[in-house]
């Protein structure tokens, strides 16, 4: 039996999945050398579609949270999610490959690319980028449902993917779509159609069945598999990297991964769970609703919160249902971003507003004029498109000229300007970055084993360990004073200079 290799998912698509990105960098830096130390293919660190979140809410620097984790991990590659940079904007082709080179120049030395349309023009473009910045490319295989996404399309687009010379495929499966049966009949068709070139195997849990398809795979001749550790595996997330080795070894395959190294990494991720009031990911029932809608799960999770802030999260169901009717109406795009964005946005205006389509996104109207493929144009239903173009609006988006990387320089940038504060400026704007700025650093999150936190977190002891514990505290040296007032205790330390 083949050995079979891990890429983990945890501090990506995991927290997206489920805590909809609201992972800091400085809780991810606790447990970056551990899953170093731990023997995955590569580490998952980042996708362009959380870039937004992490500059606007977090206060996180995409660019130096590539720095940081690189620092800390010499082993094992750091892999980069990129299909486009603005999601929902035009993006000047310079632009997607000065990014790529911009995310080489801070550690990261792999991407995993796709083209919302798996479509071999989109991902030529990408591809030539991604070698021209010295990075390996995975090139993403989305799988989906519709009457166009036969056997021979697959067949067909993985012929078109392997021909571009890409290092690896990956075969994704971002809804959760697939099932043991459907694994089993398609797994083959990819790795006969993928010349040689190594296949890996991503997908999620939404449907319940998630960890049985990578079962199904391994059985098939795929032997790396995209996996994330527990509290963020499961649910909408991928599955557990715990789980599926032990069934893995149960059937004669080898894993190739240290476990024993990765279990504080989970304890760590617990404790972030636990104070910060993030979901755990726990293995779902078989839901077949999810192959109607198609969702994939970070989606879902963000529906959910964009809904809660308006005080309609009781709809959720109703706009996982109105995404049905959109999908068909835009022509079955791939439920991929950004093309499930806009789908899965669409579908909720619909819901809040009360009508469909009395009001759409730019986004969705750049989408009916081809901007993100022209398939979109041939595949659209007639009288959707024109209810979508036919308003003012869309006349004005037919006439706004888009910048060049040259004007987005001259706009965002300025003398002495790093490219990567000019490059957020133009994504997320100055104000969102100087605010970013200000936050300062990202800190390393407090684990349970951190001395002060264990002093707060702890109930009122015995001296002696208390004693014990200000000792671990005074030998740290990046701090001058350490304050702690609670029921039955009061602690001061001062650090002060010897006269």
């Amino acid at each position: 039996m083949a050995g079979i290799r891990f890429v983990d998912t945890t501090i990506r698509d995991g927290h997206l999945s489920l805590w909809a990105s609201g992972m800091t960098t400085g809780m991810m830096l606790p447990a970056v050398e551990r899953l170093d130390d731990a023997g995955f293919e590569a580490i998952e660190i980042l996708s362009d579609g959380q870039m937004g979140k992490a500059v606007r809410e977090l206060k996180d620097d995409p660019f130096e949270r590539m720095r940081l984790l690189a620092e800390r991990a010499r082993k094992t590659p750091l892999r980069l999610i990129a299909g486009r940079i603005a999601t929902f904007e035009y993006e000047p082709p310079e632009a997607f490959a000065l990014f790529l080179r911009l995310a080489a120049r801070n550690g990261v030395s792999e991407v995993r690319i796709s083209d919302p349309w798996n479509e071999s023009a989109g991902w030529k473009r990408r591809v030539e980028a991604a070698h021209a910045a010295g990075l390996r490319v995975i090139l993403n295989l989305v799988y989906s449902i519709s009457p166009v996404h036969s056997d021979a399309y697959y067949a067909e687009r993985c012929r078109q993917a392997a021909s571009l010379g890409v290092w690896r495929l990956c075969f994704k499966d971002p809804g959760g779509l697939l099932t043991p049966e459907r694994t089993r009949a398609l797994v083959p068709i990819v790795l006969e159609n993928a010349g040689g070139t190594t296949v890996e195997f991503h997908t999620h849990c939404t449907t319940g069945v998630g960890p049985l398809c990578c079962l199904e795979a391994i059985a098939g001749g795929m032997t790396v598999v995209n996996t994330a550790l527990p509290p963020l595996a499961d649910g909408s997330s991928n599955p557990s990297t715990f789980a599926l080795a032990a069934n893995a070894r149960a059937l004669g395959h080898e894993p190739v991964l240290d476990l024993e190294r990765l279990g504080p990494v989970s304890a760590h991720f617990e404790t972030v769970a636990r104070r910060e009031g993030f979901p755990i990911g726990r293995p779902l029932a078989f839901d077949a609703a999810q192959h109607r809608h198609q969702v994939p799960g970070g989606m879902i999770s963000n529906l959910a919160f964009q809904l809660r802030k308006v005080g309609m999260e009781d709809r959720l169901a109703d706009v996982l249902e109105e995404t049905v009717r959109v999908r068909a109406e835009l022509g079955y795009p791939v439920m991929v971003t950004p093309l499930s964005q806009f789908v899965g946005s669409q579908a909720a205006i619909n819901v809040i507003a009360g009508e469909r389509y009395r009001e759409v996104t730019d986004q969705v109207i750049e989408y009916a004029l081809g901007h993100y493929g022209e398939t979109a144009i041939r595949t659209m239903d007639p009288d959707i498109r024109a209810r979508i173009l036919g308003r003012r609006r869309a006349d004005e988006v037919r006439r706004r000229d888009e910048p060049s990387l040259d004007e987005l320089r001259e706009r965002f940038g300025g003398k002495g300007m790093a490219e990567e504060e000019m490059m957020l400026r133009w994504l997320f704007g100055a104000d969102a970055v100087e605010d970013q700025r200000r936050a300062g650093p990202p800190v390393p999150y407090a684990s349970g084993r951190h001395p002060l936190v264990e002093l707060v977190d702890r109930p009122c002891r015995p001296a002696a360990p208390v004693v014990g514990l200000a000792a671990r505290l005074c030998r740290r040296g990046d701090r001058a004073l350490i304050a702690v007032e609670r029921p039955g205790l009061a602690l001061r330390l001062e650090r002060r200079r010897a006269s």
